[in-house]
């Protein structure tokens, strides 16, 4: 029996993993949203085992059994990580102005709920926030006020999100030539005058708009380092990303995250500071900052050196003052 149903809609993001998928909507079920948006990509054309793994994903829809609205989003074709997010993304908000996003290994706390509800009210007309997560990577002693309920990021962390159409519409899958958009210095602050930090997001974005990298969620962060938004980011991790094994862009050891727990609710007012001790944890360990750095150097577009020259010469500045 339903008490309560969740009013924010979910947006729910599958493929071929037809078991990941099923248990998070049976995580679903207990919020028991009143609308669900349910898109799944097509299978690959050269592989045929894609096929009945797609179609046992989209079969799932029937274990929605609450009262609820349900939109479908089924691709014929495979479009591929970063298009078929995205995609799916758009789609979701051209219908809502707000909502949930949980992808298809991301299986959450049910405090989970509440915690994106309530700060998307919150924070729903304040333009220094980009997005609502429920992921937690850092480890307690590595928080700067690890007693209050979230804190803010500069980079969105997205194992279970929650975003408003006002800032998504920032989001641009192709980065082009995005030295144009986001300089070094630009660039340089945001990552709190961090070398290391300046060459994986400079390194990272060069990837994704050299076609090296297929995905979305690096967009993302762009899009919060252009505005210089930051992320409302729970200190208790609410989210458990059980894919792992599959992972598609990360090494196994980014998926040890903090123990699931429960968010306290209603939830204390926060300072709107950003806790730069556990942006520097995150970007050293969970993004193995050292290597990232490293590969970044190994780039040999003309115009990425030239920007490269330019963030070395910012770091000399900062070391002769």
């Amino acid at each position: 029996m339903i008490d309560c149903q969740l009013r924010e809609p979910v947006l729910v993001i599958g493929y071929n993993r037809p078991r990941y998928l099923a248990a998070v909507l049976d995580r679903i079920r207990d919020a028991a949203p009143e609308r669900l948006y349910f898109a799944v990509d097509g299978p690959r054309a050269d592989r045929p085992e894609d096929d009945a793994d797609v179609q046992a994903c989209r079969d799932l829809v029937a274990n929605v059994d609450w009262p609820c609205e349900v939109h479908k989003l089924f691709r014929d074709r495979n479009l591929g990580c970063g298009a078929a997010v995205t995609a799916a993304i758009t789609w979701f908000l051209d219908h809502e102005d707000r909502g949930l996003i949980l992808e298809d290994d991301v299986v959450p706390d049910p405090s989970f709920f509440p915690f994106c509800a309530e700060l998307l009210d919150r924070y729903q007309n304040d333009d220094r926030v980009l997005a609502v997560s429920g992921s937690n990577v850092v480890p307690r002693g590595h928080l700067s006020q690890p007693d209050l309920p979230y804190r803010f990021s500069q980079i969105p962390h997205i194992w279970g999100w929650a975003v408003w159409r006002r800032t998504w519409s920032q989001h641009r899958l192709d980065l082009g030539v995005w030295q144009d958009k986001l300089d070094a210095p630009t660039l340089w602050t945001r990552t709190g005058g961090s070398l290391t930090g300046t060459l994986v997001w400079a390194g990272t974005f060069e990837m994704v708009s050299q076609g090296l990298l297929d995905t979305w969620d690096v967009q993302l962060v762009f899009a919060s380092m252009i505005s210089g938004q930051w992320t409302a980011t729970s200190n208790v991790n609410l989210t458990e990303n059980i894919g792992s094994e599959a992972a598609t862009h990360h090494p196994a050891s980014q998926y040890i995250t903090q123990p699931v727990g429960q968010a306290r609710l209603p939830l204390d007012d926060v300072p709107l500071v950003l806790d730069a001790k556990a942006d520097t944890w995150t970007r050293i360990q969970h993004f193995q900052a050292s290597a990232r750095a490293r590969q970044a150097l190994g780039l040999r577009s003309p115009r990425f050196r030239k920007f490269l020259e330019e963030v070395r010469h910012l770091s000399r500045g900062q070391r002769s003052v």
